[in-house]
């Protein structure tokens, strides 16, 4: 079970399909060109691992619509939580400029499902940056997800 607003959320399992993750973020009706998924959705809809939300980053147009209507949290990052789906914002290192700045990964995004998708390279730079032991898990299962591609094209 999850709390979020005020609202009572179950979850059956740890971690939630793709597909519903999905549906619930068409169910805030953003536009698509303003925002991206990153961190586990990415190794999700590649079917690297499950994920148990959503992290999107939006535009800076986008957060400010978004910061109207819900109310941010501020632990060590802000963010704005909306039932599976967290739209991260400033101090997530999925938001470090260094690495890239939100516009450049909206723009860079990989197309999948007509959902923009922060591109695999970029998410191996902040993992490596986040340093978590999760951070670390998903690098190997990003490496050998690469390495199972190219074992197929050759």
């Amino acid at each position: 079970m999850r709390v979020s607003n005020g609202k009572l959320i179950l979850c059956y399992s740890k971690y939630m399909k793709i597909d519903i993750l999905l549906a619930e973020l068409d169910k805030l009706n953003l536009p698509k060109d303003q925002y991206a998924i990153t961190s586990s959705g990415i190794l999700a809809i590649r079917g690297i691992r499950e994920a148990n939300d959503l992290d999107i980053i939006v535009s800076p147009k986008l957060w400010e619509e978004l910061s109207k209507k819900y109310p941010i949290k501020k632990e060590g990052f802000e963010s704005i939580e909306t039932g599976n789906i967290q739209i991260l914002w400033k101090g997530s290192f999925f938001t470090d400029s260094e690495i890239a700045t939100i516009e450049e990964q909206i723009d860079t995004a990989n197309i999948i499902q007509g959902y923009r998708f922060v591109n695999l390279n970029l998410i191996k730079k902040f993992k490596k940056i986040g340093g978590r032991e999760k951070d670390k898990k998903d690098l190997r299962l990003i490496k050998s997800y690469e390495n199972k591609k190219l074992q197929a094209k050759h």
